[in-house]
């Protein structure tokens, strides 16, 4: 019954994207064309002691498995292509005696032309914009991310310039929305534009603008809150710098007057045998003197926050996890190939409010949180397999009892996983007409 719910959910996209591909068949009949399937299988098991981390609230510690598998097809003539990927997410943990479906989804469903001026992309579909801050495909995540509209894209030698008109309907209800590719994000309307250039030698630049209208749930009213900025990346020998940052102006969800900011200094040096980077994230927050109808919190849209702050992902949800104070991160990332097919990395972050906590009486805090050591290993043995495993924990100060992801502030907060991804091409048919 849930599949076909969903299918029926889709009807009309298929019959629009099905209208375009007609009218491009009729043009392209004498063009070769192919059919590619891909078959991936996911799983992962994961433990947790002393933090709450979905989908465990209560239980600790707590162990559990989660498995995507994912078909995905794509089907491509000389000036159009269409893309598939259908996905199953399944669960398995401690609550549950028997296993259970968390979703099945159209992680990606999209038609695009392949023209030399510029390029439509209509449908469903993965954002990966820049370095991922922003707008990411959540790669890690088992649904991964995704959004629904038209995507404009124009590219040359050194530049390449992106259009997004995106929205967001009522979805199916049959699953849990937290395995649902589009579920997560909180815009009504959203329009980005997002340019590119690359001099292919020592400098790199990336301007990202968004617009969000973003809707109160509980009085219906639809705010604008506006980003710009971008990054800019210099390259010499084995150093590499760059600084990405950002504003955020208008009303956020809560109607309040926003203006907040994002920086994120980073150096890397390369080695042969290892990379190290040195940098800081700065997320801006409300100092306590602003009035309640105005606001710094600087929220990071619909990227991802584990690349960034931690493989735990003790600080994901912005403002809500730092109460609306900021966060300051410093890191040191280093990553040591063993072997062509074995690398090693390990990633360390401290943490700090921008704004200190208040205490039950009303007192200042100090800013430390605390700090997180994340250590994993990838291993690609062939081709279609690899191998992940990661071991984290977190150390809190005293401050982190008001704050809601770690149980105990004076114990280590632990998490820890292996993942097995297996990916291969079931079909690769290819057909040419003479």
């Amino acid at each position: 019954m849930a599949l076909k719910a969903l299918v029926r959910k889709n009807l009309s996209v298929f019959f629009f994207l099905g209208c375009i591909i007609q009218l491009s068949a009729q043009q392209s009949d004498s063009l070769s064309h192919q059919f590619l399937m891909n078959i991936e299988i996911r799983p992962r098991a994961e433990y947790t002691s002393n933090y709450v981390l979905s989908p465990n609230d209560s239980i600790d510690p707590y162990f559990y498995i989660t498995q995507r598998n994912r078909i995905s097809m794509q089907y491509s003539r000389k000036k159009w292509f269409i893309k598939s990927d259908l996905q199953e997410i399944h669960l398995w943990d401690q609550n549950n005696e028997f296993s259970k479906v968390g979703s099945i989804n159209f992680y990606q469903l999209f038609v695009e032309t392949r023209l030399k001026s510029f390029n439509i992309r209509l449908g469903r579909q993965s954002v990966l914009l820049d370095n991922g801050r922003l707008f990411s495909d959540a790669p890690w995540a088992q649904q991964g991310r995704a959004h629904e509209g038209i995507r404009i894209m124009k590219s040359a030698t050194y530049f390449s310039n992106d259009f997004f008109f995106l929205f967001t309907r009522n979805y199916n209800q049959e699953f849990e929305p937290t395995y649902s590719p589009v579920a997560s994000n909180k815009y009504k309307y959203l329009f980005v534009n997002n340019f590119s250039y690359n001099s292919n030698k020592y400098f790199s630049f990336n301007s990202l603008n968004a617009i969000d209208f973003l809707e109160d749930v509980s009085s219906g009213a639809l705010y604008t809150r506006a980003t710009t900025g971008g990054r800019i990346e210099f390259k010499k020998k084995q150093w590499y710098y760059t600084l990405n940052s950002y504003v955020q102006f208008g009303r956020n969800q809560k109607g309040q007057k926003l203006f907040a900011y994002y920086f994120q200094p980073e150096i890397k040096l390369s080695l042969l045998k290892s990379t190290w980077r040195l940098g800081a994230e700065i997320i801006s927050g409300s100092s306590s003197n602003l009035s309640s109808d105005n606001s710094g919190d600087f929220d990071v849209l619909y990227g991802v926050t584990w690349k960034f702050n931690g493989n735990m992902n003790v600080f994901t949800r912005f403002p809500n996890d730092v109460k609306g104070k900021g966060l300051v991160n410093p890191y040191l990332f280093t990553v040591i190939p063993v072997s062509s097919k074995l690398s090693l990395r390990s990633d360390f972050h401290l943490f700090y409010t921008q704004y200190p906590l208040l205490n039950n009486l009303g007192q200042e805090t100090t800013k430390f949180l605390g700090f997180e050591n994340d250590i994993s290993l990838k291993y690609t043995p062939v081709k279609e397999l690899e191998i992940n495993y990661a071991f984290s924990f977190y150390k809190s100060t005293d401050t982190m009892k008001y704050l809601p992801k770690i149980q105990d502030e004076n114990k280590l907060a632990l998490w820890s996983y292996l993942m097995v991804s297996y990916s291969f091409n079931a079909v690769n048919s290819k057909h040419y007409k003479h």
